[in-house]
């Protein structure tokens, strides 16, 4: 006996293709479910933050100049002669009065010992010739002689005293250059410069010598004639030069009266103390002038967006989350490219700098530890497969 076929219900077979239908859809979700729907956390290296800190803010315009020598002393030559000797040479140190050279002094010994018997004699008529006066004088008192003898008398004493006065001159003067044919130091410093040899023939205004006091110099400099008003007498002035492994600090002593009408610039000086010796004169400088000082919250200035015609504002990394923040700003240091945040931020945050600012808000960041280029290195070495440890395709 056949039994016929049974079909099944057709709610039977609706259920199992839903049921399959339904298997099918799930595992195609589960297979098609896009990653960037879970959280996502970005890494940026240690360059791409910075920490805002509470420092010391100085602000005013910048300078750039040269240092000087304050005390300097070109000694020239005053005789005329050979040098003799010299006894120092450039860079050496030197005190007051230090004999620098030796002129000849033969031909000006001889006009010092002629001046000082012209002195002598001079002398001898002066005496005579007041002796005679005095004596006039009597004989007039007793009618002996016309009041005309004794004008004669007087006269003739006038002109031995002037011829007195002369020759004093004369031995002064010649004295003098005796005395110039040694060259001193006026002050106790470092030739600086030295520029004749024994057996030079100088004549008078010839150079010889240059002596500089190095304990205390001097910045020449200019500022912008727009910022002059910043700028008074005993403002500190911060700057750096080469060969100086940190930055120096000196005072304004002197403004310029006048605007140099090609550069607008204004000449300035600022004393500089060199107790120890560190600086020497002829050194470029750049520094600036801190008309305003105080402390503040500072960040980089990268770490500040002005654009898009809105308020500054910065993008903070608090809880390990991106936030956007507005600031307001205050001083800006041109020189450390720093910029004070006057509402905002506090001192100890975290702010992102350069491309880490394009990071949306709410996104979580870490900061990746650094590494230097030697880490890195071994690192590729330790994971770098090498010809043996490479599988190979089975057949």
């Amino acid at each position: 006996m056949i039994t016929p076929l049974r079909r099944p219900a057709p709610f039977a077979l609706i259920t199992a293709s839903a049921v399959v239908l339904t298997a099918l859809t799930a595992c195609g979700k589960k297979a098609d479910a896009p990653a960037d729907s879970q959280s996502v956390t970005q890494t940026v290296g240690p360059d791409n933050i910075a920490v805002a800190v509470a420092d010391t803010l100085s602000s005013g315009p910048a300078i750039s100049g040269t240092l000087a020598a304050d005390r300097e002393a070109r000694l020239r030559a005053e005789v005329a002669g050979a040098v003799l000797q010299t006894f120092v040479d450039a860079g050496q140190p030197v005190s007051e009065g230090t004999v620098l050279a030796r002129i000849d002094d033969a031909a000006v010994r001889d006009a010092a010992m002629s001046a000082r018997s012209a002195v002598t004699q001079a002398t001898v008529a002066a005496q005579q010739a007041e002796k005679e006066l005095q004596r006039s004088r009597a004989l007039a008192a007793a009618g002996a002689i016309a009041d005309r003898d004794v004008e004669g008398a007087e006269r003739a004493n006038l002109g031995a005293q002037a011829a007195l006065a002369d020759a004093k001159a004369r031995l002064s003067a010649a004295e003098k250059n005796l005395r110039n044919t040694q060259v001193r130091a006026p002050f106790a410093g470092i030739v600086a410069e030295k520029t004749v040899s024994p057996g030079d023939i100088v004549a008078p205004g010839a150079a010889m010598f240059t002596i500089i006091d190095p304990r205390s110099l001097r910045v020449e400099a200019s500022v912008p004639a727009v910022a002059l008003g910043e700028v008074r007498i005993g403002a500190p002035v911060t700057f750096t030069v080469n060969g100086a492994d940190r930055a120096l600090q000196g005072r304004i002593t002197r403004i310029a009266p006048m605007v140099n009408p090609q550069t607008k610039q204004v000449a300035i000086q600022a004393s500089v103390p060199n107790n120890a010796g560190v600086l020497v004169a002829g050194l470029f400088v750049e520094g600036r002038v801190a008309s305003q000082k105080r402390l503040g919250v500072l960040v980089p200035e990268q770490a500040v967006d002005q654009t898009g015609g809105v308020g500054p504002n910065v993008m903070r990394l608090k809880g390990g989350k991106v936030e956007k923040v507005d600031v307001q700003l205050g001083l800006r240091d041109e020189e450390a490219e720093r910029v004070e945040i006057t509402s905002g931020l506090a001192a100890g945050d975290t702010v992102l700098l350069g491309a880490a600012r394009g990071i949306s808000v709410g996104v979580s960041v870490t900061v990746s530890a650094p590494t230097d280029a030697s880490a890195k290195s071994a690192t590729a070495k330790a994971v770098a497969p090498t010809a043996d440890s490479t599988p190979k395709a089975k057949n």
